[in-house]
C-alpha cells in the first residue's frame, strides 16, 4: 500500500508540474491575457477539469510553487544565523531574491510576466499574504512565545506586504533596506529584553 501511494503522489507531482510548466511557457511566449486555460489543457495533454482540479483559478497557474514559497519563509526564520534578529533575516533573505531574479534571466521574466499583469500582481499580493499567520506563528515560537502576539503578526504582515511594494518599481534593494530597518526598530522596541541579543532563541 505504501508503494501504491507513492506511486500516486508522485502521478499527481508529475501532471502538475507539466500543467504549471505548459502555463508558465505559453504565457511566457504570448502573454498572459493571451492564453486561454483550455489551450494550456490542451499543451500539456490532460482535461480541462483536470487542470482546474490542480489550479482552482488561471492565476493559480503561475505561482504553483506557493507551498514551497511558505517552508522557504518559515525557514528563513527557524534557520537563521545566530547572529541575526529575525528582520535581519528576512532583510537578508529578500535582497538574495532580488539577486536571483537579476542574475537568472528566466526568474527574471517570470518576474516580468508578473509586474506586467495586473491579475497575476494582484493574485501574488493576496497570495503572499496567505502565508502570514504561518510566518507569525514560526516567529513566536522563536521568540519563546505560545501564540503570536501583535509584533508578531506586524514582523508577519509587513516583511509580506514588501513583495507587492517591489513590484510597484524604485529602487527595490532601497525599499527592502527601508522597510526592514523600519521593522527591525519596531521589534526591538516590543522585545526590548531580546534587543541587546539579536540571534538569540
Amino acid at each position: 500500500m505504501p508503494t501504491q501511494q507513492g506511486r500516486r503522489e508522485r502521478k499527481k507531482a508529475e501532471t502538475r508540474g507539466r500543467i504549471a510548466d505548459a502555463a508558465l511557457r505559453l504565457f511566457l511566449e504570448r502573454g498572459y491575457d493571451d492564453v486561454g486555460v483550455r489551450e494550456v489543457a490542451e499543451q500539456a495533454d490532460v482535461a480541462i477539469a483536470t487542470l482546474f482540479a490542480y489550479f482552482p483559478s488561471k492565476e493559480a497557474l503561475v505561482f504553483d510553487q506557493d507551498d514551497e514559497q511558505e517552508q522557504a519563509l518559515l525557514d528563513v526564520v527557524r534557520l537563521r544565523p545566530r547572529d541575526a534578529s529575525v528582520p535581519e533575516a528576512l532583510r537578508r533573505w529578500f535582497h538574495r531574491m532580488l539577486e536571483a531574479s537579476s542574475a537568472e534571466p528566466e526568474l527574471g521574466r517570470f518576474h516580468e510576466l508578473i509586474d506586467t499583469t495586473p491579475a497575476l500582481r494582484d493574485y501574488s499580493a493576496r497570495m503572499w499574504l496567505r502565508h502570514e499567520q504561518a510566518l507569525a506563528g514560526a516567529i513566536a515560537a522563536e521568540a519563546g512565545l505560545a501564540a503570536p502576539d501583535t509584533a508578531c503578526r506586524l514582523v508577519a504582515r509587513t516583511a509580506l506586504q514588501t513583495v507587492p511594494m517591489l513590484r510597484s518599481g524604485g529602487d527595490a534593494a532601497r525599499t527592502i533596506d527601508e522597510v526592514f530597518a523600519f521593522v527591525e526598530a519596531g521589534w526591538a522596541a516590543a522585545r526590548p529584553a531580546r534587543a541587546a541579543e539579536p540571534g538569540s532563541r
